[in-house]
């Protein structure tokens, strides 16, 4: 069967947004901006976030005619940038580049200094990824469904990492867990090259993380991807199955998107939104964005606020089924 390119079926993806482009000709009256924006994250300069920030920044900086400037506020899971742009005046000059650990941190907190859906105005989500599920290329399990017989048969014995308790790598190697009835133990690190490492070293037997950390010891062989949370075969790990395969109905994705403190004026937020959609049609944007392991993901602000809405509580029902502390 003849396989259609990647950038053909995202062309397609992005056919039924093309209208929403020309809102942004005709938005050309409104008075915004008329002066730098601010666009902060909360994660390591030179990782995912900072990378897609700083790509996606400079496109709204040629379309909007007025610089954006990065503001790197890192710390807490990116709990601190996000804090400080909900809190920022709603304007439109402060945005913040949200990442699905806002929807992981919000089911693992008690409280948290902002409310994660009412007090942001959402633009688009930016960019989509998948999570491998891999294990070192000695271990001795060949298959997902091997993996969790050796779980079921060795309680609490086989061991998962992530970037850190909360995180979405987290999540997503709870819901593995739980979705297929055994115990994972879990193995946090505070994120970096340390939990590949980690898995690689024979420290811990399963890395649950995206194609941007995973795939170039994949492509290297020292470690071996049994499974990937897309709902379909990925073509960036050929061969590999997904994970619903051996668990039905399991899938998967993370995100980063934009958004702005709550009460932006909505005309505001079209104008943003329609910038950011059209940045997303651009081939050298997906081209970089393809390096990472991730697909364009342009969305309205309704559908990234849904989005939102429906992952804290799918991962409040991991936490709670996997008896987790909320911290």
């Amino acid at each position: 069967m003849n396989r259609i390119p990647r950038r053909q079926l995202l062309a397609a993806s992005l056919a039924p947004l093309l209208p929403t482009f020309a809102p942004f000709a005709s938005a050309q009256s409104i008075d915004y901006p008329n002066r730098a924006i601010v666009l902060t994250h909360g994660f390591g300069a030179g990782g995912n976030a900072d990378v897609v920030a700083r790509l996606v920044g400079q496109r709204l900086e040629t379309l909007l005619k007025q610089p954006v400037v990065i503001d790197i506020k890192s710390g807490a899971g990116g709990t601190i940038a996000t804090n400080f742009v909900a809190k920022a005046k709603p304007d439109g000059y402060n945005l913040v580049m949200l990442t699905g650990a806002h929807t992981a941190s919000a089911a693992m907190s008690k409280s948290q200094p902002y409310d994660p859906v009412k007090d942001f105005s959402f633009i688009s989500t930016v960019s989509s990824l998948i999570f491998v599920v891999a294990v070192r290329a000695e271990h001795p399990a060949k298959t997902l469904g091997e993996l969790l017989a050796l779980a079921k048969k060795e309680v609490g014995k086989v061991t998962f990492t992530s970037v850190g308790v909360g995180s979405t790598q987290h999540m997503v190697g709870e819901l593995l867990g739980s979705s297929a009835g055994v115990q994972l133990l879990h193995v946090p690190y505070r994120g970096g090259g340390a939990p590949v490492q980690a898995v690689i070293a024979g420290d811990v037997d399963v890395l649950v993380d995206t194609m941007a950390v995973a795939g170039p010891h994949l492509k290297s062989g020292r470690i071996r991807a049994l499974g990937v949370s897309s709902a379909q075969p990925s073509l960036r790990v050929p061969g590999v199955p997904t994970v619903a395969s051996t668990l039905p109905g399991f899938e998967v994705r993370s995100w980063l998107g934009l958004a702005a403190p709550a009460g932006t004026p909505e005309a505001t937020v079209q104008k943003l939104n329609a910038a950011t959609l059209h940045v997303l049609q651009q081939p050298e944007v997906q081209q970089v964005l393809d390096t990472l392991g991730s697909d364009a993901a342009p969305s309205s602000p309704a559908e990234m606020r849904r989005r939102v809405e429906t992952e804290i509580v799918r991962w409040r029902q991991v936490v709670e089924k996997a008896g987790i502390a909320r911290q």
